[in-house]
């Protein structure tokens, strides 16, 4: 028998006399919040790439409204820049596109950070040195904030790669990621120390680039991942071994994405899209070294 949606609206202004608005608005909040992870984490448990590229923009226009219903629910915003961040960086070719999507990623974290890490929120397009100033100043509490503001930043660096002025801030997105590793060394499973990596070998060393210190941060990031983020293996070879010239150590790397099982909580979309680039990344080597 079909149930009447008055005993439920009755719950509702039950809730507003016994609570007062404000607590229902809390109720609210939080339910927001569920629905957020659940479906984010449904998204990166996916396996079938073809509908995880398909579904994820319905999930984006639906926290896209979730946001403008409670713009300072900072869950709701990192939940927003992840995925947007995501979307941006594993599925979408073109680079117009890429740029719009990482730049809503990286405004909902910014977001994020006014609302949670104020002081540091007025320094984002300071110089430097007061930038860090208050970058130092974060706690542990802050590491989510810090890593979503980090990695966001990142991917719109890497979407804007031609703008010198993006690829100036990237000293600013290595220090948010040091504090992050300072405070929290195991944050999302060594996911900070695979983005220092890449930053650490964008340029060989005779350009100022530190390969080795990102061969490290590699390694530390397959450590903490306990081997199973296959991504970091793909970016390794991918930045580190095409870099230095070390065929042997990238088609090893590549070989053991291809071999290793894609499933893992939180990582089977991000397993699965690292095979694909993976096998590309092989046959491109073909020429490369």
């Amino acid at each position: 028998m079909r149930r009447h949606p008055l005993p439920r609206i009755l719950s509702f202004v039950a809730c507003a006399i016994a609570l007062g608005l404000g607590g229902c608005v809390t109720v609210v909040n939080r339910a927001s919040q569920h629905l957020a992870d659940d479906l984010t984490a449904g998204i990166l448990n996916q396996d079938d790439v073809a509908l995880a590229r398909d579904g994820i923009p319905s999930w984006l226009l639906l926290i896209d409204g979730l946001i403008q219903g409670e713009p300072q629910n900072t869950g709701l915003l990192l939940a927003g820049a992840k995925l947007y961040g995501a979307y941006a960086g594993g599925f979408v070719d073109d680079n117009a596109r890429a740029q719009r999507l990482s730049a809503r990623s990286f405004d909902y974290a910014k977001r994020a950070t006014c609302v949670d890490i104020a002081a540091l929120c007025k320094q984002l397009d300071a110089p430097f040195d007061a930038f860090q100033g208050e970058v130092v100043k974060t706690r542990l509490k802050d590491v989510p904030e810090l890593y979503s503001l980090a990695s966001s930043w990142a991917g719109r660096i890497q979407a804007n790669s031609a703008d010198w002025n993006a690829i100036a801030a990237i000293p600013k997105v290595q220090a948010l990621l040091e504090r992050v590793v300072a405070l929290d060394p195991d944050h999302a499973h060594g996911e900070p120390y695979m983005v220092l990596g890449v930053l650490a070998t964008l340029r060989p060393a005779s350009l100022g680039g530190k390969p080795e210190e990102g061969k490290a941060d590699f390694e530390k990031a397959l450590a903490l991942s306990d081997g199973k983020n296959q991504m970091v293996r793909v970016l390794y070879a991918q930045h580190y071994a095409r870099l230095v010239f070390d065929k042997d150590l990238h088609d090893k790397l590549l070989h053991e994405v291809l071999a290793a099982d894609p499933h893992a909580p939180g990582l089977t979309l991000i397993n699965t899209l690292a095979q694909q680039r993976a096998r590309k990344l092989l046959e491109s080597g073909k020429d490369y070294f």
